[in-house]
């Protein structure tokens, strides 16, 4: 009788248990996809590996150690061997859409594992729930190809949430955006015209290129690439090349952006070399009916003016000039207000007739 009742108090010292109950349990075995918990009940209690996790392959002794306490879900009381079914996987994902679910009405931003990606969107994990990011909704620019966010770790917000369906929504592309107002508003507090910033050219056009400056784009004009002329901007650069740029100006999120700088400026010390009566050489950059524009240097070109090219009559400079020809001029005229400088060959034919005169008058008299 003894023995009996004392079969009767270890018996009723054990914990009964029910079905859908959440119970703490610590592992007494582990195999490659089983564990094994004793939760305090008469049999022990066996997680197998599809009811611990979603990896299908996982050898569940890399994950789980002898002793480890956790909680876990009861599926079945008595599987038929006299064990306790338990889950540890489906208590995560009731904590996981919990989780989702106070996320979803405070607004919070939440961060997951990207464990899937379809042309659709991205399938994101949080515990053992699952959010879906539509693809309009990944990014702030249209991507192609998500394959990129494969096993990334991605913050995003909970934009809907029906538990009943178990259609959760996700939205990354506004934090994206929010971020990018956040840049943009602390470089425009910072910068101002005259300074000196590192940015990366974003995109190439043909009338100059848009430069990153982190946060906000910036115009580089293709006719503020160079002092001299930039007939194409796509020869100079290529997307993704690192630049340093002058602020030209800055008009609301406007940023107009340059490459000429004050101590590249081939004016500044034009006066000298190009002072009236040097003699300079120089290319014909272009031609018109008037005239001819002789590039002395990057961004220094001078007018060669039709009446100026010869003592002999020219009727239009491409009759006797072609584009690109080397040519040696007197300068005649400079005005660095107006930055123009004014040559003339004729003025050399004149000087090498006076010389060659000169020189006949000398040989004359010393005969």
């Amino acid at each position: 009788m003894s023995e009996l009742s004392f079969e009767q108090m270890l018996e009723d010292s054990l914990k009964t248990i029910r079905t859908g109950e959440v119970v703490e349990g610590t592992v007494i075995s582990v195999k490659e996809d089983e564990i094994v918990l004793n939760i305090g009940y008469k049999s022990d209690g066996i997680i197998t590996r599809s009811e611990y996790t979603n990896e299908s392959n996982v050898d569940l002794r890399t994950l789980v150690t002898l002793g480890d306490k956790m909680d876990v879900k009861i599926l079945k009381v008595n599987d038929g061997d006299g064990q306790v079914l338990l889950s540890y996987k489906r208590l995560q994902a009731e904590k996981g859409f919990k989780e989702l679910e106070d996320a979803f009405n405070n607004k919070e931003v939440l961060k997951g594992k990207v464990v899937k990606v379809m042309s659709g969107g991205l399938t994101v994990a949080v515990e053992e729930s699952r959010v879906f990011i539509p693809a309009s909704l990944v990014s702030d620019v249209y991507e192609k190809d998500l394959a990129k966010y494969e096993g990334q770790e991605i913050e995003f917000t909970i934009t809907e949430y029906n538990p009943k369906k178990r259609r959760v929504i996700g939205d990354r592309k506004h934090l994206i955006i929010e971020a990018k107002r956040g840049k943009q508003k602390d470089l425009l507090e910072k910068i101002e015209p005259g300074m000196i910033v590192d940015g990366t050219i974003k995109n190439i056009t043909d009338f100059g290129a848009f430069v990153d400056l982190g946060g906000l784009d910036g115009l580089l004009h293709i006719s503020e690439m160079s002092w001299g002329r930039i007939d194409n901007s796509k020869k100079l650069f290529n997307v993704g090349d690192a630049i340093r740029v002058l602020i030209k100006e800055v008009n609301g999120n406007k940023i107009a952006l340059s490459l000429k700088f004050d101590d590249t400026n081939p004016w500044k010390d034009a006066s000298e070399k190009y002072a009236v009566g040097n003699i300079v050489k120089g290319s014909v950059a272009r031609m018109t009916d008037f005239g001819a524009f002789i590039e002395l240097e990057p961004g220094i070109d001078a007018l060669l003016h039709v009446s100026q090219i010869s003592k002999t009559h020219v009727n239009k400079p491409s009759d006797v000039l072609q584009i690109g020809q080397e040519i040696e001029a007197e300068v005649v005229d400079f005005n660095a207000d107006e930055k123009k400088i004014s040559l003339s060959t004729k003025a050399l034919e004149i000087r090498a007739e006076q010389e060659d005169y000169e020189n006949y008058q000398n040989t004359e008299n010393q005969e």
